[in-house]
């Protein structure tokens, strides 16, 4: 029996309709042509709720788990796209892919039909339960958020929905968390931080917890494109062209102070650093 057969389904009010759970391939600065899987696809669900998010409003801000789409449903949706076409698939979509229950059996079933490397990205959250780690190992490559060095500035950035069962502070359990995780994992773990002016004094303590991490790359980025202010399903994606909701512009780093912040995180902690008005 599948995990999809027996584990909790969430409500799914469009469940079996047109809506598909895959999309693209889109253009990625990291990676190439990306095949997106949307484990949510319903509605936007997170357990952070940026301030600079694409998805423009969390409707659904959660730390609870649970099956959103079906896997039967990601997998006849992906034999429908051009997989084909991609360079890589990435779990992603509407919200944070690891609060759904069957990422990992997605991520396996994925990998074997297509041979295509699998990315995961993840606001880490979740990261102390040892389940999601288990279903993380399954990916080639985990791109971890980590925008803030301090729970200040998590507060500022990412506005975390809380766990009242966890003693230590917000950012002392997501720190605890990659760590666990990169301890075990095999594959290719990378941090992405979003560097605002607004979390730019987090800068040091930010190198501190990347030198203590030690992922294979740093990923630097600032939001260039504008913030929508209310969510559509299509700003999962590189969308290009105007959104169909009104947007915002967020302050940005100029490209001399990327390239100050990226020569500081090379400096300080030796680690490979990608930036994303530098992109590979």
């Amino acid at each position: 029996m599948t995990q999809s057969s027996q584990a909790p389904t969430a409500p799914q009010p469009e469940a079996g309709g047109a809506l598909s759970a895959v999309y693209g391939p889109v253009r990625s600065w990291r990676l190439g042509q990306s095949l997106g899987i949307d484990l949510l696809l319903s509605d936007s669900i997170c357990s952070f709720r940026c301030i600079y998010c694409q998805l423009g409003k969390i409707h659904r801000p959660t730390r609870q788990r649970a099956i959103f789409v079906p896997t039967d449903k990601v997998l006849a949706d992906l034999a429908a796209s051009a997989w084909d076409q991609a360079d890589v698939i990435t779990f992603s979509g509407n919200g944070e892919p690891t609060l759904a229950l069957n990422l990992g059996e997605c991520l396996e079933e994925v990998s074997r039909r297509t041979a295509k490397p699998t990315i995961v990205l993840t606001n880490a959250t979740l990261l102390g339960d040892p389940a999601v780690r288990g279903d993380l190992a399954r990916a080639d490559r985990v791109f971890v958020k980590l925008d803030a060095a301090s729970d200040r500035g998590l507060a500022i950035v990412d506005h975390p929905v809380e766990d009242p069962s966890d003693t230590r502070s917000p950012i002392a359990g997501i720190v605890d968390g990659i760590l666990a995780f990169r301890r075990d994992y095999r594959g290719y773990m990378a941090i992405q931080t979003m560097v605002m002016p607004a979390n730019l004094t987090e800068l040091d303590g930010l190198c501190e917890l990347y030198a203590r991490i030690g992922p294979d790359e740093i990923q630097l980025n600032t939001p260039l494109r504008p913030v929508p202010r209310a969510w559509y399903r299509e700003s999962r994606g590189n969308h290009g062209g105007p959104a169909p909701v009104p947007e915002s512009h967020l302050a940005v780093l100029t490209r001399e102070q990327a390239r100050a912040v990226e020569k500081t995180v090379r400096e300080r902690t030796g680690i490979k650093v990608v930036s994303v008005y530098q992109p590979e």
